[in-house]
């Protein structure tokens, strides 16, 4: 494996059921910390921080989607635990579909929530470019001042600046590596038509950085899809409490 285990976590609860989350690009499992009290109750609910986000380290400046799959399967290794449902956040949700492709074996189910399994299209491959640059040239902080306010439905939402401040903890060689493995990734959804397991997806109705169209990709038995009314990129975070209400009827459901 080319993947570090080596990721600053919370374990919170106990049950049978073990959940797992994984946050989005500059990110951390801070943006999960209104939806888990929701879930504790019932399971054991784990959040990661990725390479080089919230407290993990990371001095490792490429590496691909692949990578950061393999980083959950040695952290799922060395905490001992066998299976889980896995749910990951737009960049988290690119690692969760290479997770699903690679380890089936270490799935009960798995969610993709305001994520895609289409790969960047060439406005989105230069969008990713002129990210890079914009770290480059300028640092973390404007590059997320100018980032956050898109992710929310209302860019006047209060929790604005509570995002900003789990941005500015993201390394920039890991916000640089970020984006290039976006970059690169491939098209997965055969993965999401050829699994077995039980899929949810979830979709923002105001996403302005992933339409529900490019969530809703493929149609399925095991495949369940879920619209937050009024929600931009961040439902975890403008509707938590619906979120987890979700969350909690597809694992209710397909157990």
């Amino acid at each position: 494996m080319t993947g570090s285990s080596n990721l600053s976590y919370i374990d919170r609860g106990e049950g049978k059921d073990t959940l797992l989350f994984i946050h989005g690009f500059c990110g951390s499992h801070e943006y999960w910390q209104k939806l888990i009290p929701n879930l504790q109750k019932k399971y054991r609910v784990i959040a990661v921080d990725l390479r080089g986000h919230g407290a993990s380290e990371s001095n490792v400046t490429s590496f691909s989607i692949e990578d950061m799959a393999e980083d959950i399967a040695l952290f799922l290794e060395d905490q001992d635990i066998e299976q889980v449902y896995l749910f990951g956040h737009s960049l988290g949700g690119y690692i969760t579909l290479a997770f699903a492709e690679k380890f089936p074996e270490k799935l009960n189910g798995f969610s993709l929530i305001h994520s895609t399994a289409f790969p960047d299209d060439e406005g989105g491959k230069e969008g990713r470019m002129k990210a890079v640059e914009k770290i480059e040239a300028d640092g973390m902080p404007p590059f997320i001042d100018g980032l956050i306010p898109k992710l929310f439905a209302d860019s006047n939402d209060p929790q604005i600046e509570q995002v900003k401040r789990i941005g500015y903890q993201t390394r920039e060689t890991a916000a640089i590596g970020s984006l290039h493995a976006m970059r690169n990734r491939k098209d997965k959804n055969y993965v999401l038509q050829d699994t077995k397991l039980p899929v949810l997806l979830v979709a923002g109705e105001k996403d302005k950085v992933i339409a529900p169209e490019k969530t809703f990709s493929i149609k399925g038995k095991n495949i369940k899809e879920v619209v937050l009314e009024g929600c931009g990129h961040m439902g975890m975070l403008e509707d938590p409490e619906r979120l987890a209400s979700e969350f909690e009827h597809f694992i209710e459901e397909v157990k």
